[in-house]
């Protein structure tokens, strides 16, 4: 029940999810596709866009994450590569794909706090990887980080 004076409309229903999440989980599917693959981009997109409750996406944010991520692979990977423990091609699919969208959104989506990224990260993993994945992923971003956005990790970092 909403609270007196606030709209309906922004009462969040629990474990409804957000369009943004939606667009992760959307471009996680894809990016999956992709790296098994290697099937053309707009062939995935097209795919992920024919998907029950694509509609509910955030699809501009589904559309960076997907086809930048794609678009700048081999840049992601070398970011990547510097705090994972193997190959990016050795990790899983999953791993890599959620790794990929969370170094993009470091890189690029600089309205997301840092730790809103790695956390969204996570929970992509925690939903769609394998049991511990989530940590590997959170280890990994929050090394990325202050790669990506050392000003705002340093700031973050000194007011605790």
């Amino acid at each position: 029940m909403p609270k007196p004076g606030k709209p309906k409309n922004l009462v969040k229903k629990p474990g409804a999810k957000s369009a943004r999440r939606r667009s992760r989980e959307a471009a996680l599917q894809g990016l999956y596709q992709w790296l098994l693959t290697g099937d053309d981009a707009g062939a995935i997109d097209a795919h992920m866009r024919e998907q029950d409750g694509f509609d509910k996406a955030d699809r501009a944010h589904y559309d960076a994450l997907l086809h930048g991520c794609i678009l700048e692979a081999a840049d992601l990977d070398a970011v990547l590569s510097r705090h994972v423990d193997r190959e990016t091609t050795e990790l899983s699919p999953i791993e890599h794909a959620v790794l990929m969208i969370g170094a993009y959104e470091l890189k690029h989506c600089v309205d997301i706090p840092y730790k809103v990224a790695i956390n969204e990260a996570v929970e992509l993993a925690k939903g769609f990887g394998g049991t511990d994945g989530h940590k590997y992923v959170n280890g990994v971003l929050d090394r990325a980080a202050v790669d990506l956005r050392p000003t705002e990790v340093t700031a973050v970092r000194a007011a605790r």
